[in-house]
């Protein structure tokens, strides 16, 4: 009988400490955009004059275990499932199947870079700062209506005649044209070239060229943004923040501590992140009162706002900006945009 319990007892230990394709997200540390990390400047700006700001306008983070970087056991999950402060997820909700460890790294490395670069633009849009931007094909999508036309590394030039200047330019030409061939320039090797593409459906009521597409700027000044060991998209709003805060006299925050998260878009669209319950609770531990939600991710965080924090519910930059400026004044707060249960 002893030898039997013992058996079952390395058993139950063996199955305890097996890998289960779950991920655990659990809030991380912040980062104040207006200040310094490993003693250098998150935001350093030069060739535009700065100012000192007294604030913080944090961005937010998630701790993640399991899926391709690392592994997770059973009991590491049952326990996760039991912690109010951190979300178990199967592991294909949050990485595409067959995702190596060297490629999910990869991916975050080129979404964080992709973001501070949508970050600064956004910015100078918002402040009506023209700097210079072209659209690249980065690759083409399976089946694609533009296969053996576009090429991988074409600069998009013109539409049906009209100048391409941002992504809502090919979009609107091609609602119009409601499937028809469009005559689209292309900038390759230095050369003009024009080819007719007939768009696809996408199967919900948009045509599209199948081509991936990455925006190429060129900027009146340098903005470096220094951050070791986080990646992804989420900190491009706060990015933004902290670069209109940075080139414009005044303090944005009036010495507030803010914090947020969300993707941004070159034109200041915010997008909906992962991790929005454990981004929140890092922000109130981190002494945040003031927090900045993505509109697209509201359904999880109403009811789910820890105590003594305010969250603002933002669709674009304009509107995060004003948040700010709002709460840095010192004027009441209580009317701007929150995020209500369906």
């Amino acid at each position: 009988m002893m030898v039997a319990g013992l058996a079952a007892l390395g058993l139950g230990i063996a199955v305890g400490t097996l890998p289960v394709p779950y991920v655990v997200e659990s809030p991380g540390p912040t980062y104040n955009t207006l200040g310094e990390s490993q003693g250098h400047p998150v935001i350093n700006v030069s060739g535009h004059e700065t100012y000192p700001a007294a604030g913080s306008l944090d961005l937010t983070t998630v701790y993640v275990d399991g899926g391709p970087t690392d592994s997770i056991s059973i009991l590491n999950a049952f326990s996760a499932w039991l912690d109010k402060s951190k979300a178990v997820y199967p592991v294909e909700l949050i990485y595409p199947t067959g995702t190596t460890k060297e490629e999910a790294q990869e991916q975050s490395a080129v979404a964080m870079a992709t973001s501070q670069e949508n970050a600064v633009a956004s910015a100078l849009n918002e402040l009506k700062i023209p700097f210079g931007q072209q659209l690249q094909a980065a690759d083409l999508s399976k089946d694609s209506a533009s296969a053996g036309k576009i090429e991988q590394g074409d600069i998009l030039k013109s539409i049906n005649g009209r100048d391409i200047t941002s992504l809502s330019v090919i979009q609107d030409e091609l609602a119009a044209g409601k499937g028809a061939p469009a005559t689209v320039t292309v900038e390759r090797a230095g050369q003009p070239v024009t080819v007719e593409v007939t768009p696809k459906d996408n199967g919900q009521g948009r045509f599209i060229l199948g081509v991936m597409l990455k925006y190429l700027f060129s900027f009146p000044f340098q903005v470096q943004i220094s951050l070791d060991k986080v990646g992804g998209p989420s900190a491009g709003l706060m990015f933004s923040l902290g670069i209109i805060d940075t080139v414009t006299p005044g303090d944005l925050t009036g010495g507030k501590h803010i914090a947020g998260t969300g993707t941004i878009s070159p034109d200041g669209a915010v997008g909906p992140i992962g991790g929005i319950g454990q981004k929140m609770r890092g922000a109130r531990s981190s002494g945040a009162s003031l927090f900045l939600a993505p509109a697209g991710n509201c359904d999880e965080v109403a009811g789910h706002v820890p105590e003594g924090l305010q969250v603002v519910r933002v669709e674009n930059l304009a509107q995060a900006r004003h948040a700010v400026e709002l709460a840095g004044s010192g004027q009441d707060t209580s009317g701007l945009p929150a995020c209500t249960g369906k």
